[in-house]
């Protein structure tokens, strides 16, 4: 069978299959290696009331290589990267079959959200806040379906403050934004210093010194 009607039966099947819980839409009709796949977060998670979206890539090779997968919809999650939306998941890796397919793809996914791995991370600072603080995550989870993921959102592309998302003071990005430094590569360093305020801190200066060596060392 050749890619186009391998792709255009799993369309058809997936449009007829109403009880998946999983949608797959083209992104144009004349383009059958582009599309989005939707679903809903799964009932008992933070992620529950939130429908989640995908970019979906076929390549030429498929179905014997996996089909390029990533979060367009921002998600705090250990394995899908909080900033590009990359996966961690082996079906789309070298666990991937061609018995495998889009639908069953999606559903990996959405399983996915049910049951993290935080030991394989693909966004470790979120791991780490999964490990060390559960409550903790699954409160920021929550909050980032509401504001990302919202029924009334399908695209879940809303601009939000990412600064806050993180609990980072918004007059610390804008300190380093002044300088000159992209806003997402100031949120990672912060984040991975765990500084986000000035609050309580005896030395300030140095740790300004500090935030601007690595913003230098990440940016050059």
């Amino acid at each position: 069978m050749s890619r186009i009607k391998r792709i255009s039966k799993e369309l058809e099947e997936c449009r007829q299959d109403v009880q998946s819980g999983v949608t797959l839409e083209l992104n144009s009709e004349s383009d059958l290696t582009n599309l989005t796949g939707y679903f809903k977060g799964p009932p008992g998670t933070p992620y529950q009331g939130g429908v989640f979206q995908v970019d979906i890539v076929i390549p030429k090779e498929y179905p014997f290589k996996p089909p390029q997968m990533k979060f367009a919809t921002k998600i705090y999650h250990p394995n899908i990267s909080s900033v590009t939306g990359a996966i961690c998941l082996d079906i789309l890796k070298d666990a991937w079959t061609p018995i495998l397919t889009l639908k069953s793809s999606l559903i990996s996914l959405q399983s996915l959200l049910q049951s993290p791995e935080p030991n394989n991370p693909q966004d470790a600072e979120v791991a780490k806040h999964y490990l060390a603080n559960h409550k903790g995550f699954e409160e920021t989870a929550a909050y980032w379906t509401k504001l990302y993921a919202s029924d009334g959102d399908k695209f879940g592309s809303g601009a939000k403050n990412d600064a806050a998302l993180y609990g980072i003071d918004e007059s610390i990005v804008a300190q380093f934004e002044n300088m000159g430094f992209p806003r997402d590569k100031i949120i990672e360093v912060l984040r991975r210093l765990g500084v986000k305020s000035y609050n309580g801190v005896s030395n300030k200066a140095e740790l300004e010194n500090k935030i601007l060596e690595e913003l230098l060392k990440e940016c050059s």
